[in-house]
């Protein structure tokens, strides 16, 4: 018998991944050689205690078993191979390859076996899955229940996280079946042990992020929280950084701390461990160390007896153990004084702090975002109210984080903190432009300036503009257009000669007739109100003097640049607290000098409004008499188009009366031949548009004289 036996394409199961490699026996023991990783993995002879063959899903299998509990398993040989391994092991190793099928009834009850570093789960004397517990990274109990957590595998495209175990109960007394499993696994798996007693324990904390109160206990190595649910051990070489946040109150502070990897709970990962503390809460801590130990260890940064606020004492404790800096605000303050921004991101409302050196948000889903990996920023208007701006950033890897609903308050003061910091704006362009205006605005009152509600108030004033002018234009062609006296052709009245023809071409039409006018005269009365309107609308006249300004916008618009020049890089807001502090300071005479001259500036703005009045009230007596004119006109058009109506009326009553009755004289004609009155109320009737049959009889007669 040869004696060595090597086999290629051979897969060793390492955290439920199976790597691919080459495996060689030897008379010394096994070795497996991974082919990806080039690692090494040696059995000697002498540590072998068991054997096993049996079938798995890529072929057969070979489980082998050490002297101190270790279990190796390697898949991927023939069914042919089984003698040829057989006697190997029998010859060389002195042990049985015992073959031991997999039970696939199926079930998902049966006997959990601990031997060494395995959990094996059998049904009868057939295992159906076995668990090396060195995979293990947490195991949890609950009423009649243990939860088991594994390592990630990054190797692997899937992995199981997690198993649960139902245990029943049983009837002896002073053994609980549940904590018994747990020691069982936890004696053997790969989980941090809480081995000796706590440094200190800091009881019923508040935190956010996994949410509850936990009792945090704190060991050398690891930090540790004790939940009424859920236990989380955190080593400390687990934590990134450390931040502490005050909050926007002003009455509590968030301690946060980052992890890498995250604690997991299920499928939910922990990147973030947020705690809550009020400034109120005060605290005597002991640590469970003598005083010399604690001078050896944390070198004067912590004590044996400390007392302070809590949150203090947490965050000093953390620093001490964990050895890194903690991180808080640096000077940006907000529009309240505050310095953190009030915002949402995706579904939740919480606070936006700018940190020297990145951003952070808290608390739902906490977010931590360096300068570093800011591709850009962008600030965008808010989509439900002009109130309100969105603040959007972007990494170099395109992810995008959206914080919206912040006050437009806070909008200079964020804009400024990230141009100091000199990220990339999206916009650039269009906030410099903003920001030249909050530069023109900078005179007025008021001390903060929206450059959001500006630019809507300009492109409100151009849409204003352009109404009035459509709407002018609009109202002169509805007055010239409509003009009863033109559209006599149109509509036929009652005194018109085809006013029977119209009204006998059916009810319908003559309706449809007399509405039209009607209408037109509607719309007339609706657009004089708003011509009107839009008239009182246009805003000052360009050429009115302007306002005089006051002794202190004088001496500021004086004073400007040098105050720039003192303070460079100061803003716009703390450019005008900073005048408003020197105009108070200065003496009563320097004032005095401003205050002349900004009497001198109202004196000849009276002077100018004067000349300005006199002159728009000729202007407006020009306009009055020119209206009183086209008025008189438009009635002398009007007077001549009734009177050129009546007298085609008068025609047609005159034809009517000479063809039925051409011999037929009344009595009034005779009367009245010779009166000039009765012309001249003829005249008269036919200015009205009233045809009477008397002068109508006179004009035939006189006609056919």
């Amino acid at each position: 018998m040869a004696d060595t036996l090597e086999f290629n394409e051979i897969y060793q199961e390492v955290k439920g991944s199976m790597n691919d490699g080459r495996l060689r026996l030897s008379r010394q023991g096994v070795i497996f050689k991974n082919s990806k990783t080039g690692k090494v993995d040696n059995i000697q002879a002498s540590e072998l205690a068991e054997g096993v063959w049996r079938r798995v899903a890529l072929g057969h299998g070979l489980k082998l078993l050490t002297k101190n509990g270790h279990v190796y398993k390697y898949d991927g040989f023939r069914e042919s191979e089984f003698d040829k391994l057989s006697d190997f092991f029998k010859a060389h190793y002195r042990l049985e390859l015992a073959e031991k099928d997999l039970c696939v009834k199926g079930w998902n009850w049966g006997t959990v076996r601990f031997g060494g570093q395995l959990l094996s789960f059998d049904i009868g004397e057939q295992p159906v899955f076995e668990i090396p517990l060195s995979n293990v990274s947490q195991c949890t109990t609950g009423k009649n229940e243990v939860t088991l957590e594994f390592h990630q595998n990054d190797d692997a495209e899937v992995s199981l996280m997690e198993v649960r175990f139902y245990v029943p109960p049983t009837q002896e007394d002073g053994v609980d079946p549940v904590e018994a499993f747990a020691q069982n696994v936890l004696s053997k798996a790969d989980v941090i042990q809480a081995t000796g007693d706590a440094i200190c324990i800091f009881r019923e904390l508040q935190c956010l992020t996994p949410r509850g109160r936990y009792d945090i206990r704190i060991y050398p190595t690891f930090l540790h929280l004790h939940g009424k649910t859920f236990d989380y051990k955190i080593p400390y070489t687990t934590v990134l950084r450390l931040f502490l946040l005050p909050h926007k109150d002003q009455r509590q502070m968030f301690f946060v701390i980052s992890l890498d990897p995250p604690i997991k709970q299920g499928q939910t990962r922990y990147h973030f461990l947020i705690l809550l503390f009020s400034k109120d809460e005060d605290i005597s801590l002991t640590l469970n160390m003598n005083e010399e130990e604690v001078e050896k260890r944390f070198e004067g940064r912590l004590t044996k007896n400390m007392s302070g606020s809590l949150y203090e004492m947490v965050s000093r404790v953390m620093k001490a153990l964990v050895n890194r800096k903690i991180t808080v605000p640096g000077n940006f303050q907000g529009h309240s004084g505050a310095q953190c921004i009030t915002c949402s991101y995706k579904a939740s409302s919480g606070l936006l702090y700018p940190l020297e050196r990145g951003f952070i948000y808290v608390h739902k889903p906490p977010v931590h975002i360096r300068f570093d990996e800011i591709s850009f920023v962008n600030f965008a208007r808010g989509t439900t109210t002009t109130r309100s701006f969105d603040f959007e950033i972007e990494t170099k890897q395109g992810t995008q984080y959206t914080f919206s609903s912040i006050e437009r308050e806070e909008y200079g003061k964020l804009f400024d903190f990230v141009n100091a910091k000199k990220l990339n704006i999206k916009n650039r362009g269009l906030k410099e432009g903003m920001k030249q205006s909050y530069d023109e605005y900078a005179d007025s009152d008021e001390d903060q300036h929206d450059a959001y509600l500006e630019r809507m108030k300009e492109e409100g004033k151009i849409r204003e503009e352009n109404a009035n002018d459509s709407s002018d234009g609009s109202g002169e062609e509805t007055d010239e257009s409509f003009n009863p006296g033109e559209e006599d052709d149109d509509v036929a009245e009652e005194f018109d000669s085809n006013a029977s023809a119209s009204s006998s071409s059916g009810d319908g039409d003559s309706d449809r007739d007399e509405k039209k006018p009607a209408k037109k005269a509607k719309i007339v009365k609706d657009r004089k109100p708003r011509k009107k309107q839009a008239e009182s609308k246009k805003g000052k006249d360009p050429n009115a003097p302007k306002r005089p300004m006051s002794a202190y916008m004088l001496w500021l618009n004086a004073n400007r640049e040098k105050i720039k020049s003192d303070h460079p890089g100061i803003s716009i807001t703390d450019l005008s607290k900073k005048a408003g502090e020197l105009w108070k300071a200065m003496s009563k005479e320097k004032k005095e000098e401003w205050d002349r001259k900004a009497e001198d500036a109202r004196r000849e703005y009276e002077k100018a409004m004067k000349e300005y009045s006199v002159g728009s009230k000729a202007e407006s007596a020009r306009t009055e008499r020119s209206k009183k004119k086209k008025k008189k006109q438009e009635k002398q058009m009007k007077g001549k188009v009734e009177k050129k109506g009546a007298a085609s009326k008068s025609l047609s009553s005159k034809s009517s009366a000479k063809n039925t009755n051409e011999s037929f004289k009344s009595k009034e004609f005779v009367s009245s031949d010779e009166s000039s009155s009765g012309e001249n109320k003829k005249e008269d009737s036919e200015e009205e548009g009233v045809a009477s049959p008397p002068p109508s009889s006179e004009e035939s007669a006189s006609g056919s004289d």
